[in-house]
């Protein structure tokens, strides 16, 4: 859809072209620290993939040692559950993200006197990794918010510098043009107008 080219859209364009290029820094600002909080969340991510790594390792030696054990019978899925999460929100970049504050375990009931010495690393070790399970999924989710943040104001500052100041900025010189031409166009004639009318004189 075409412009009026007069002083009213001039005016208006310069003040639209203004308000964006005043509001482009904060959102290019806000960006840069999304960015950033990306960039963390991802590292926390890793950290805890290398010691869900490291307690699988701790623990692959300690499965054979079930099997050949008087407590076989006991179902390792149920020696260690979460019973409950603390799981609350907090502000990042003016991004709510989930962080986990607790877990809260329950035990299957076994005999410390009817089981191996080993058996009580075991449990802390399941433990363990059920915490960082728990950790990988609320990290997960937090990278996964941060992502679609950084997405969204990514694409804002990208509409701001590549459509709506370039456009504005196209109107003005089209409207300054179009104004210059009809000012020329205005002296000329008022010129002829006078030696036409020295002319009848």
């Amino acid at each position: 859809m075409g412009i009026a080219l007069n002083k009213t859209t001039l005016k208006a364009q310069r003040d639209q072209a203004k308000t964006f290029k005043q509001f482009l820094p904060s959102l290019e600002l806000r960006r840069q620290q999304l960015l950033a909080a990306v960039k963390a969340a991802r590292a926390w991510m890793t950290e805890i993939e290398i010691r869900i790594e490291e307690n699988r390792r701790r623990l692959d030696p300690l499965y054979p040692l079930l099997g050949s054990s008087n407590i076989s019978t006991l179902n390792t899925d149920k020696l260690v559950r979460v019973r409950a999460l603390k799981i609350e929100m907090e502000n990042v970049v003016g991004t709510r993200v989930p962080v986990l504050r607790d877990v809260d375990f329950e035990y299957s009931d076994y005999s410390t006197l009817a089981t191996p010495f080993w058996f009580d690393h075991l449990i802390e070790s399941l433990r363990q990794m059920c915490r960082l399970r728990v950790e990988h999924q609320v990290a997960q989710q937090r990278l996964d918010v941060l992502e679609r943040e950084a997405r969204r104001i990514t694409q804002r500052v990208n509409l701001f510098e590549k459509i709506l100041i370039p456009q504005a900025e196209q109107n003005i010189r089209r409207i300054v043009i179009f104004l210059s031409d009809q000012e020329r166009a205005a002296v000329v004639r008022s010129k002829i107008s006078k030696k036409k009318q020295s002319a009848d004189a």
